[in-house]
């Protein structure tokens, strides 16, 4: 009677296992379709362009190249190192708080050259983030609510080259500054922008001490333009970490074009750093 026992238990076990296993194949399986297949090549680039940030990039394989676009924080570059690889993947986290997972083959006859991740290319599922990527999303928000507002900030504008630099809002959330900056191009030939730089510098520079700078990396901006069309006017939200201005030294925001061509300076003192706006003391 014992021994019918058992063996009434272990089959009961062993149907159990299955239809868990069964389970856990049927899972994957969905999940695999999840996953957006991509086709890349050894002598083409593919475009991966994001709706937000990236973040972090995972590669499965060494046989892959990547990297983001120069000066653009949403777009990824994606190439194979060798012909014929084996399939891998790529796994890419952005700053809204979501996870895209992809298939790579090898194609060079037919890669895609440029894909749209848009939010149906993301994987579905409870995915736990930290809170660095919340407050980016946060970042966000406000950065386009200091686009939107009508409040301004005058006097610290520069024109050279029929191209105007002008930093026409200062505001502040919290611990993030959001510096609304506008790009005019009264000229005839496009602005390429090579970069936007911000740097704390000494507002004498002594011929026989080489003046200090410290650069400040944005955390975010609003638009990943890098071209202000000829007779057109592009406005942008930087959001920078918090800080003030020392006694004798000024921010300095610092055009550059493509090519080292024409090249613009706007400073910012701290008196008027002092006068920023706080983003939820003002109405539109």
């Amino acid at each position: 009677m014992k021994i019918r026992n058992w063996t009434l238990i272990l089959c009961c076990l062993m149907t159990m296992l299955s239809g868990y296993a069964q389970f856990i194949n049927e899972k994957i399986d969905l999940n695999q379709q999840e996953f957006k297949n991509l086709h890349i090549g050894y002598s083409k680039t593919t475009s991966i362009v994001f709706p937000y940030a990236i973040k972090s990039i995972d590669k499965g394989s060494p046989d892959v190249l990547m990297q983001k676009a120069k000066g653009v924080e949403n777009i990824l570059l994606v190439k194979a190192a060798k012909e014929n690889f084996n399939q891998t993947n790529l796994t890419v986290v952005t700053a809204d708080n979501r996870l895209y997972v992809f298939i790579l083959s090898y194609d060079e006859g037919c890669p895609d050259l440029n894909i749209k991740a848009d939010n149906s290319a993301a994987v579905n599922g409870n995915i736990l983030f930290s809170m660095e990527n919340d407050n980016q999303k946060k970042i966000e928000q406000f950065a386009s609510l200091a686009l939107s507002k009508k409040k301004k900030t005058r006097g610290l504008k520069k024109s050279k080259f029929q191209i105007t630099l002008e930093v026409n809002g200062i505001f502040v959330h919290e611990d993030i500054l959001y510096l609304r900056v506008v790009f005019e191009n009264n000229s005839k030939i496009n602005y390429d922008i090579d970069q936007l730089r911000f740097f704390i510098r000494d507002q004498r520079k002594s011929k026989r001490t080489a003046s200090q700078e410290i650069e400040i990396l944005p955390l975010y901006t609003t638009s990943s333009s890098v071209v202000i069309p000829y007779k057109s006017e592009v406005v942008k939200v930087y959001a920078l970490e918090k800080f003030t201005i020392p006694e004798n030294k000024f921010l300095t925001l610092q055009l550059i074009e493509k090519n080292r061509g024409r090249q613009l300076e706007v400073s910012i003192k701290n008196y008027l750093i002092e006068k920023v706006i706080h983003i939820g003391e003002i109405s539109y």
